[in-house]
């Protein structure tokens, strides 16, 4: 039986849970259905289900959401759409990620954030939270190839080329809705300034039907360095309020497994990995041996500070991958020549520790690798749920927007690279001593607000 106290939430491209637990964990949502394209993920949260982890209630469907119809999943859990408070998902993303070869979305009605969208409107809920790469603020209804831009000899940008045309689309649409459309607001933030042992920068959109702008909050934690005469703790980003960031330790030196389930290096990479120190990287091998191992590579400028890493207790957890046994983007135990493991990579996540992930050792890392860290899930679920009970006490009603353009808060969600070289010497994070220059730089903006460029 659904518990008629707690706000109802539909799921979209559920993964594996990451944001669903987070909104749970708040005490005031109850998940009842969740959609999830890929049958592997579908078996981890039936999994979980049949342990007592999740509702016995939670419907799971396994489909593909651009093929479903909303009428047909309020059907499945006897619902009507006015039932539903909340809809919340992360649709994939990798078309818009900057990491990797970045897609133009071309038709964007046929995208996945479209069929996010669709539902919103056919189920109109209070509030919607959809989560996304940063990427996505930037990204153009239509690939330019470089080659043919302005800047290369082409012509002006059309609209539909013009960075941010997407989000510019979705916003909109989202307005215009024959009924009384969606206000929307975006914040790009860090799960490592909530609490997260994790640096991951993610971007939050959050839509009402009352036209009211949803304050996110600040961070609450930030990089502390401590002095080494006093012992106090000092705030890099002069900020002293904040608590300090939660380290890799503070996740997973505690874990004690036997038999860990490991994506590992291969022999010839763990060869390297031996040479290198905790909170160093491939600088702390002998020349020869770092053009030997990194090959053309080691030609290259910047972006390599991934290549032959090795953490350290004492920082937080670089952004977790679904593969941590690249030479190029390794995620190598402090003090184990190995990778990380799926229970560390859970831990990172913050995901409960009986929790149980199902399939391949592959599909279980690009579960945990690709979900949302809890932490974010659970700091959202805070803001849906007050600003849900601020429209109930007022007694709002849905009215229209009063402005198409999304309000853009930027929260110091970038974390600036820390140093790994300077001056010809190899930087090594050492907790012990001030570091030399290794912590990560203080922030260059606190808070922006702004619309679409």
């Amino acid at each position: 039986m659904l518990n008629s106290n707690k706000y109802k939430v539909l799921s979209l491209f559920s993964g594996g849970m990451g944001l669903d637990l987070g909104i749970e964990a708040t005490g005031r949502f109850e998940i009842v259905a969740c959609v999830e394209k890929i049958p592997t993920f579908c078996e981890t949260i039936r999994l979980n289900k049949r342990r007592g982890r999740l509702s016995k209630t939670l419907k799971v469907i396994e489909a593909d959401i651009s093929q479903l119809s909303p009428e047909a999943i309020l059907s499945s859990v006897g619902l009507r759409a006015e039932d539903i408070d909340v809809v919340i998902g992360g649709p994939p993303c990798q078309s818009f990620s900057t990491a990797g070869k970045r897609g133009a979305t071309q038709d964007p009605r046929g995208t996945l954030v479209w069929d996010f969208l669709r539902f919103v409107e056919h189920i109109k809920p209070k509030y919607f939270l959809m989560e996304n790469v940063r990427g996505l603020l930037s990204a153009a209804l239509k690939h330019r190839p470089i080659a043919d831009r302005p800047e290369k000899g082409g012509p002006p940008l059309l609209e539909d080329e013009m960075p941010g045309s997407v989000v510019r689309l979705f916003a909109k649409d989202l307005a215009n809705f024959d009924t009384a459309g969606y206000h929307l607001d975006i914040y790009e933030v860090n799960s490592v300034n909530y609490g997260a042992p994790q640096i991951r920068e993610r971007v939050l959109f959050i839509g009402n039907r009352y036209n009211i702008e949803v304050e996110f909050p600040a961070p609450t934690h930030g990089q502390t360095i401590r002095n080494e005469i006093s012992g106090a703790q000092a705030g890099l980003f002069e900020t002293p309020h904040l608590q300090p960031w939660r380290t890799l330790g503070d996740a997973i030196s505690d874990l004690r497994e036997t038999n860990p389930t490991v994506l590992d290096f291969s022999p010839r990479k763990k060869r390297f990995l031996e040479m290198i120190p905790p909170g160093s990287n491939w600088r702390s091998l002998p020349e020869e041996l770092q053009k030997e191992s990194m090959g053309k590579a080691w030609f290259a400028k910047g972006g390599r500070s991934g290549w032959w890493r090795r953490l350290t207790f004492d920082l937080p957890c670089p952004t977790l991958v679904t593969m941590p046994n690249h030479a190029s983007t390794a995620l190598c135990h402090p003090t184990e020549t190995r990778a990380l493991s799926i229970r560390e990579y859970s831990r990172i996540q913050e995901f409960p520790d009986d929790w149980e992930f199902y399939g391949t050792v592959s599909e279980q890392y690009t579960q945990v690798g690709n979900a949302v860290p809890t932490r974010l899930g659970m700091v959202a679920g805070n803001v849906l749920a007050d600003n849900l009970q601020k429209v109930a006490d007022r007694e709002l009603k849905a009215t229209a927007v009063s402005s198409k353009e999304p309000r853009i808060v930027y929260l110091q969600s970038h974390v600036r690279t820390r140093q790994w070289f300077k001056n010809g010497k190899v930087i090594i994070w050492d907790n012990d001593e001030v570091n030399g220059g290794a912590a990560y730089g203080s922030p260059k903006t606190i808070k922006k607000v702004r619309g679409l460029r």
